[in-house]
Formats: structure tokens, sequence, C-alpha cells
């Protein structure tokens, strides 16, 4: 608001420097022409009227012509009414958000012991070979020691087992003898008892060793600790 009121009153100022230098260049024009008009008086010439009545008709002349000029230019007021503000508050724009989008996440197959519908799940090949599982997990050996590695493996899947899948020695510490079995045919529900003897290593330390039935989708493992 300041800025803008100083930048009027410098117009206004301009304006009235302008008119004033205007005026007094007609009033020097005025002037030159009363003084024309008398030494065209004084030179011999034959006149209508006497030099002394021309004269003063052309200082009357000037003089009504400077009151003219005068009446006319009137100096520029202080300006009365302020200019527009722009207002200083500005529009409230409302944010626009999108709702997120609920994502249900479905429970796996078996989870909580029921799929959809109340119904459980199972794959055609699947398998739990923890039951009544030797050793314990983690269970603790001196060096060298001998036990048995026993798992009981249940055909919790939708298909029989065909007659001679294999099971074998698939990773890790190696603490049986045997490497390979085969098991007969085990129908849905049904259970095969595997039986190794087996020997703790003679080095200290956490010891895992890992079989694998035919197809992948039966892992039984052996978690010992040696102390």
């Amino acid at each position: 608001m300041v800025t803008l009121k100083n930048t009027v009153q410098a117009k206004q100022t301009t304006l009235v420097k302008e008119r004033t230098t205007l005026q007094a260049f007609r009033k020097f024009l005025v002037l030159v022409s009363a003084l024309t008009i008398a030494l065209v008086a004084c030179a011999p010439q034959q006149a209508t009227e006497s030099p002394e009545r021309q004269v003063a008709t052309s200082v009357a002349m000037t003089v009504s012509a400077i009151e003219g000029e005068t009446a006319t230019a009137q100096p520029l007021g202080t300006a009365t009414s302020a200019p527009t503000e722009i207002p200083a508050v500005m529009p409230t724009l409302t944010p626009i958000l999108s709702t997120p989008t609920a994502f249900v996440v479905a429970s796996p197959p078996n989870a909580g012991g029921s799929g959809a519908g109340g119904s459980s799940s199972k794959p055609d090949y699947n398998c739990d070979p923890d039951i009544g599982k030797r050793p314990r997990d983690n269970e603790e050996f001196a060096r060298g020691d001998k036990f048995d590695v026993k798992w009981t493996i249940l055909n919790n899947g939708l298909k029989t087992w065909a007659t001679g899948k294999d099971l074998t020695y698939y990773s890790g510490s190696k603490m049986t003898t045997s490497t390979f079995v085969q098991l007969p045919e085990v129908r849905p529900g049904g259970t095969f008892s595997v039986v190794f003897d087996a020997v703790a290593p003679s080095i200290p330390g956490h010891y895992v060793m890992t079989w694998k039935l035919e197809g992948g989708f039966c892992w039984p493992y052996v978690a010992i600790n040696v102390k």
C-alpha cells in the first residue's frame, strides 16, 4: 500500500511540473508577441491608431492571456480515494483426499484348522514327519554318542503315495550309516516309521541333518547339540 501511494504522488508531482513549464512557455510567447507588436507600432508607417494606443492594447491582451492561463491551470490536488487494495486473505483451498481402499488379508490354507466355508483345504501331496520324532530338537549329546533317529511320517495329503517312494539323505551333517530307504504304499491318513542308527559328531557344536522324500513335499530332519 505504501509503495502504491508513493507512486501516485510521484506521478502527480511530475504533472504539476509539466504544467508549470507549459504556463511559463506560454507567458514567454505572449510577451514576445507584445514586444513585436510594439516594435511594429513604433516603425515609421501609416497606422490607423496611435502608437500609445497599440501598446496599451498589447499590454491588455498580455495580461488577459496570463490571467486566463492561471485560471485554467489548477494544481492537482491530493488523491482523496485510495487505490483498490489487494485482498490480503487468499481463498482457502480444500484438499481432496482419496479414500484408502481396504485390503482383506486371506488366511493361508489350513490356518486355524479350516479354510473358506469352514472346510479344510489340503494339497494332493503333503506330510508330517514329526510324529514321535527322536531325538527332540536341539537335544544334547556328548561327542561320539550313539543314538536312534526315528521319524513317523504321516500322509496328510489327498492322494496315496505309491509303493517305492525314496527317502534319501539330502544335506547337513551325515550322522547315520544309511542314506537311502524305500517306503511302501501309504494312503491318506496313513503313517510309516523309519528308524536309523546315528552317531554324534566328535566336535562340539550345533548340527542339522536333512532328508528328502521323493517328490520334494516332505523334509524330515535332525537337529542336535554336541557338548
